[in-house]
């Protein structure tokens, strides 16, 4: 049985729930894609908090916590066929317990961690690449990641830019992280960031001359301090990837000056 979700994580639990207490999944697709044949029956399975809190439950207790994060981690990768991956690897998980990540080479365990790595590294890249713009009352952040990333790196720039409220758009996605600027007090606790992920299908305009002669500005800094001969394209390619550049200020084109009018 072919099992489609809505492509939530909540879904994709939903759908291993199933697989252990209803009939056994020969696959899990996202709604949206999949392309029916003859040959595999399909279900639609209805998202259920309840059912996707006990699969939440069980990895963490019955296999490791990090186990969970991979798993996590691998739902929020861009790779096609993430679900199956994260499936075989349950069901391996769910066997050996703890110990299944000591199986490096296996192949139900190592193509989970390959892409569970791939969004780790876009991670830490973008944690160092975002770039904020003053839209006036708000920070705002534009970026198009390769993955699904925008609930990962919330709490660094929340934890970051406390004070501050922002929005951070994953343009590819439609999707935008909003933040207040306010905390969440609990008692003996540190104070909680609270964001929202929201859909966000345009980029707010801004008319702020002070943030447009900043980002000049930093254009001219980056320039300057550049070194002719010591300008070595294909490493910055490596640590800036051309996919990313759209979103840097420094990497933009300089607005060329109106020309002067003749009056005479």
């Amino acid at each position: 049985m072919d099992y489609l979700y809505d492509s939530s994580f909540d879904g994709l639990l939903t759908c291993i729930y199933h697989h252990y207490y209803q009939q056994a999944a020969t696959g899990i697709y996202p709604q949206d894609h999949y392309q029916l044949t003859l040959l595999n029956n399909s279900h639609v399975v209805t998202r259920n908090p309840a059912y996707a809190a006990r699969v939440y439950a069980a990895i963490e207790e019955k296999i490791s916590p990090s186990s969970l994060i991979l798993v996590y981690q691998g739902f929020l990768s861009s790779s096609p066929g993430k679900e199956n991956l994260i499936l075989n690897y349950l069901r391996l998980g769910f066997r050996l317990g703890a110990a299944v990540d000591f199986y490096h080479s296996h192949p139900q365990v190592q193509p989970l961690h390959k892409i569970a790595r791939q969004v780790t590294r876009e991670v830490h890249r973008i944690l160092g690449l975002l770039r904020f713009a003053d839209q006036g009352g708000f920070l705002y952040a534009g970026l198009s990641p390769d993955h699904d990333i925008l609930t990962l790196i919330a709490d660094h720039f929340a934890e970051r830019l406390a004070n501050e409220r922002f929005i951070i758009h994953d343009q590819k996605r439609n999707l935008a992280v909003i933040y207040d600027g306010q905390t969440m007090p609990e008692p003996e606790l540190p104070p909680q960031r609270q964001w929202y992920l929201i859909p966000l299908d345009h980029k707010p305009e801004s008319s702020l001359v002070e943030e447009d002669h900043y980002q000049q500005l930093w254009k001219l800094y980056f320039d300057k301090i550049s070194i002719d001969f010591r300008r070595n394209p294909r490493l910055q390619a490596q640590f800036i990837p051309q996919r990313y550049r759209p979103h840097l200020v420094e990497f933009q084109p300089a607005r060329q000056e109106p020309a002067p009018k003749n009056e005479g």
